[in-house]
This record gives structure tokens, sequence and C-alpha cells, in this order.
């Protein structure tokens, strides 16, 4: 079992590109069956996390390839949902 806090922890990084898209901010939970639907990640800010937040990226549990030790491994395109 893995807590919500371990996930918060690690970095994500997108397998396409390499890049670091963030950290996990928030999950969606569907309350009827109790399973992740998808994890939230704010990128950061304009100049190393300064300056505000950045865009928040949606990403699907599905989109999920890898949880590892350190980062989380995901599958996003470069039209990445934001909010």
């Amino acid at each position: 079992m893995i807590h919500i806090s371990d996930l918060q922890i690690k970095d994500v990084v997108n397998v396409h590109d390499g890049k670091k898209l963030g950290s996990i901010e928030d999950v969606d939970i569907d309350l009827k069956t109790g399973k992740i639907q998808a994890i939230m990640i704010t990128s950061q800010g304009k100049v190393l996390g300064f300056f505000g937040k950045g865009e928040e990226i949606v990403i699907p549990w599905r989109n999920i390839v890898k949880i590892g030790k350190d980062v989380i491994l995901v599958r996003v395109s470069k039209n990445v949902e934001t909010e």
C-alpha cells in the first residue's frame, strides 16, 4: 500500500521528453469505487519555482507508466490538459 503523502514527495517525469513536470499537489478519486482517476500536478514557476505557481496539469491514472522509489513516470503528449 502507498499513501498519497508518499506520492507527493516524488518528482513526476514525462517519458516522451524526460522533462520534470512538477510534483503531485492533489488526486481525483472516484468516490463510488475508491480508485484514483487522475493526479494533479502544479508545474514550477517561471524562475526556479519562484514568482508564483505554474500551471496545473491533470494526468489520468491510465497515463502513469511506473511509480518508482524517487520518481513517477508518466506518458503525456504535447497538448497536456491544463486548468
